[in-house]
């Protein structure tokens, strides 16, 4: 492994001459965004591969986030519940959106919202709960749902780790008011850029189509104030190219997932989430948690792994919460065990071409064999 880098995730492509000759055509038509042939073909086989009743493209997860929250119209100042134990988007995307979040506690178990905690944070100002699927793991999306109910709250997911998760035989982004789904060029289905909305409401394809595109309807008619969020034919292309593979992909993660659990199960101090009986996963990521009781702490043993060029991430460290441009700006809440999982998670190398050599040079490093 002498000079070379193995960093937490490697985008999937397609074979090179496949691409090629996939974006010849454009050449041709000189149409290259503003939701041409590919975008309108990508977003109705995500719709089917994903299974879900409504989806709307974006230029990125983020954005998607940003629109989708922003079609809901909620009153300036109102509150989301969400979750500290994400990436800094999650947050951004509640704020940039003049509303406030309210950071909830996770569980040990799989670092996804507490939803034993949601109704004491509910106030009179709350519009939304925003949770994530965070590694893929799945919330408790059916007590979700019900505590939503009971308070007629909107519930938005941040799915952007749980591309082609499946909870109960059902599609992920199924569940709630809407599911958000990231296609960066790190995750395990990317168009290089990009995002999508799925949702069930058609009075919320036309919001999102506004705020994608400007507000624009007609040459010479614009009937909202948007935004420009379009995924272009490029990007589309690449989603249509390698999403003929991602089952492939799926399978060789699976493969270098279970040798990891089966390998790093028994370890001492060493510790992993919880699975679900009820979820296809999708071996988005493969966290470990480094206890009191194994013989390093999670810095030295990234600093071990880094010492082989071995890149882990301490994904997610610091939480949103406790971040510059977030601290001490919103309430105050108890976040026992989201600070807890911030100290404790290393995110270790997972994608589907990682050398069977190199998983095997992780796992001496972690468990000090030699």
């Amino acid at each position: 492994m002498e000079n070379k880098k193995i960093f937490v995730t490697m985008s999937s492509m397609p074979p090179y001459d496949e691409y090629i000759d996939a974006i010849k055509p454009l050449w041709d038509s000189h149409w290259l965004t503003n939701m041409g042939k590919y975008h309108q073909e990508l977003e109705e086989k995500l719709k089917n591969y994903l299974d879900v009743p409504e989806l709307s493209l974006m230029v990125n997860g983020h954005m998607a986030l940003e629109m989708i929250i922003q079609a809901f119209e909620f009153p300036k100042g109102s509150e989301i519940i969400t979750t500290p134990f994400t990436f800094i988007s999650t947050t951004h995307a509640i704020v940039r959106n003049h509303l406030k979040p309210v950071f909830c506690d996770v569980k040990m178990s799989d670092g996804t919202i507490d939803e034993t905690k949601l109704e004491d944070l509910i106030t009179e100002n709350t519009v939304a709960i925003l949770p994530v699927h965070v590694y893929g793991n799945v919330c408790n999306v059916k007590e979700i749902q019900t505590i939503a109910d009971k308070y007629r709250l909107k519930v938005i997911y941040d799915a952007a780790h749980a591309f082609g998760v499946k909870y109960a035989g059902n599609g992920i982004g199924n569940y709630g008011d809407a599911s958000v789904f990231s296609f960066h060029a790190t995750k395990i289905f990317n168009t290089i850029e990009g995002g999508a909305v799925a949702f069930f409401s058609p009075e919320i394809r036309e919001k999102l189509y506004n705020l994608k595109n400007f507000g624009i309807r007609g040459e010479e008619l614009v009937v909202d104030i948007g935004a420009n969020a379009k995924m272009n034919e490029f990007a589309a292309i690449m989603g249509l190219c390698n999403l003929k593979y991602i089952d492939l992909v799926l399978e060789e993660r699976k493969k270098r997932y279970t040798f990891y659990k089966e390998n790093l199960n028994s370890v001492r101090g060493i510790k992993l989430f919880d699975s679900n009986i009820n979820v296809e996963p999708n071996y988005a990521y493969f966290p470990i948690l480094i206890k009191e009781d194994y013989r390093v702490n999670r810095d030295e043993l990234q600093d071990s792994l880094k010492k082989y060029g071995i890149y882990s991430r301490k994904y997610f460290y610091p939480l949103t919460s406790d971040q510059a441009c977030f601290k001490n700006k919103y309430k105050k809440c108890k976040l026992e065990n989201a600070r807890k999982l911030a100290k404790q998670v290393l995110v270790i190398p997972l994608y589907d071409s990682l050398e069977k050599s190199i998983i095997y040079q992780i796992l001496k490093i972690i468990t000090g064999s030699k």
